[in-house]
């Protein structure tokens, strides 16, 4: 294949990979943040800055954290401000379960069956879901599809870039979105729900409250993802192309078999099984009356939630672990209790970075708190998008691109979130759009630019597996082959985006709806029962 990429597009991609490289780690941000909280405080308390609640008509005003009392408070709850960081605790139980499942092999046995059993006439399509829905075992499908996906297109006699392609586009551009509630759900919706309480201290954001959307995101992005994959990527390669890059295949020798082996066979039956009995004791407990899952509960006044719902985390864990221990014990993977809490103990090592960042970003979403400067920057910023009058379609689109510019720069999705989260997602609340749909808006924005983004650990990973087809093959080679999904998912998303808006269809079940009752005067906003009011209205 010749070099696609032009001078002015690999120097654009060099330029955003020096910037990118320049800005300093995660953690060092969240220091900054904290610090600027600090001081911003100090010097608006000195000013007296302050703004008015149109809903209880009280004044709000900044705390200052560098006096005696507020740095008193600081000290005081520096502890408690990581141990009670909702986010850990999700993440680390969830990790638990995930990386027993993981490391047992059958995640991979999993993935790679998914992808060897699909008819050719649905290769395409199927390695585009499969890389979606390998989100449920968070990053493990950047390292186990992109080689199966390469080696099972060769095999087909087409090109292998392209099966690789078609796999990263769903792995990265559909990361957010999924069949199933995944570790993702709740670790975004902790940081929404804080928050969302910046403003409304009772408000609760339900774990699935994008599901149905993520539901429908995902079938666009396997149905597009196949358009652009028929259409554009695969035309990009002549058929010497495809017969050098197929010379190239019958050379790479992959650490892993393409095929599943009687092991690897025996190993999945177990795990269907266990986790069919896993499943069926889980139902039991919660459809049948008096079990220790069915009801519900009230987490604010006047609102319901199905117990089983508040414990999905948990659900989660018993899920992946119950399955992953079948298949450990069925392929020997696992030879005793021993071997159980090494995977343990080695998936949370791998939680180490995590941690660090989770205490400095907890301190940093404490103090923003606590200084009062949540609610008054909300409420400023409430005023000032009602003086705009911008449509309401406007500005969720806006959070989308400011999500996709970030990513470029910035890797971690819920680092991003527990930086802009805090401000956006009240501002918005403010002048009656959800925090749901802020939390939806945003998710797609920090997935359709993954592919691209140079601060993504997993681009140079997939650069390696270009170049045992493509040895010249560079980061701007990939990142233009993968440019035309990052276009095409962005504008159907979009478009996906404003016709739920428009219709005013929930955007996931219990209270997950699209606007609510915003601050003061723009109570006109919220949409009529066809849902047109809110897509066309403005805020005024």
């Amino acid at each position: 294949m010749t070099e696609t990429s032009s001078s002015t597009g690999n120097g654009l991609l060099r330029a955003i990979e020096r910037v990118g490289n320049r800005l300093p780690d995660p953690v060092t941000l969240f220091v900054i943040g904290a610090l600027v909280v600090l001081i911003t405080s100090e010097v608006a308390s000195r000013v007296g800055w302050s703004a008015e609640n149109p809903t209880t008509g009280n004044i709000e005003t900044v705390k200052s954290l560098l006096s005696s009392d507020g740095m008193q408070w600081v000290w005081r709850n520096l502890v408690s401000n990581f141990t009670g960081f909702a986010p850990l605790g999700v993440v680390l139980v969830a990790m638990i379960g995930i990386g027993v499942a993981e490391r047992s092999g059958l995640i991979d046995a999993l993935l790679k069956g998914t992808v060897l059993l699909t008819p050719q006439a649905l290769l395409t399509p199927a390695v585009i879901f499969v890389g979606v829905m390998s989100s449920m075992a968070l990053d493990a499908g950047y390292v186990v599809l992109p080689p199966l996906a390469a080696a099972v297109f060769a095999r087909a006699g087409r090109s292998p870039l392209v099966g690789l392609a078609a796999v990263f586009s769903g792995i990265a551009a559909g990361f957010s979105a999924n069949l199933l509630i995944t570790g993702l759900d709740p670790l975004l919706q902790s940081f929404t729900q804080e928050a969302a309480q910046i403003l409304d201290p009772n408000y609760q954001v339900d774990v699935r409250c994008n599901y149905y959307f993520m539901v429908a995101s995902t079938i666009m992005i396997t149905l597009v993802g196949w358009g652009v994959t028929r259409f554009v990527v695969e035309r990009r390669y002549s058929a010497d192309d495809v017969q050098t890059q197929m010379a190239a295949a019958e050379t790479v020798e992959s650490d892993q078999d393409p095929t599943l082996g009687s092991t690897e066979r025996k190993g999945l039956l177990w795990a269907a099984i266990a986790l069919t009995v896993a499943t069926c004791g889980i139902m039991a407990m919660i459809l049948i009356e008096g079990g220790p899952l069915h009801g519900t509960i009230e987490p604010r006044p006047g609102w319901e939630l199905a117990v089983w719902v508040d414990v999905i985390v948990p659900i989660l864990f018993v899920l992946f672990l119950v399955p992953g221990l079948a298949y450990g014990l069925a392929t020997r993977s696992i030879k005793s209790d021993r071997d159980v809490a090494t995977m343990m103990n080695k998936t949370m090592s791998s939680m180490g970075p995590y941690i660090i960042l989770a205490f400095f970003a907890a301190q940093f979403v404490g103090w923003f708190s606590e200084s009062n400067l949540g609610k008054v920057i909300a409420l400023e910023g409430v005023a000032l998008l009602q003086s705009w009058q911008m449509p309401v379609w406007l500005l969720v689109i806006s959070i989308v691109l400011l999500a996709c510019l970030l990513n470029l720069f910035v890797g971690s999705a819920s680092a991003k979130w527990a930086l802009i989260s805090t401000v956006f997602v009240p501002i918005f609340a403010g002048v009656g759009i959800s925090p749901e749909l802020t939390q939806a808006a945003y998710r797609i924005g920090d997935s359709v630019t993954n592919s691209i983004s140079p601060l993504n650990p997993y681009v140079v990973i997939i650069l390696v597996f270009m170049r045992q087809y493509e040895p010249k093959a560079g980061i701007g080679s990939l990142i233009s082959l993968m440019l035309p999904y990052t276009a095409a998912f962005l504008v159907a998303w979009l478009a996906l985006l404003v016709l739920w808006m428009g219709l005013n269809l929930p955007l996931g079940p219990g209270d997950s709806q699209l606007f609510i009752e915003p601050l003061g005067s723009v109570s006109a906003l919220l949409p009529t029962t066809a849902g047109l009011v809110g897509l066309e209205g403005s805020v005024a």
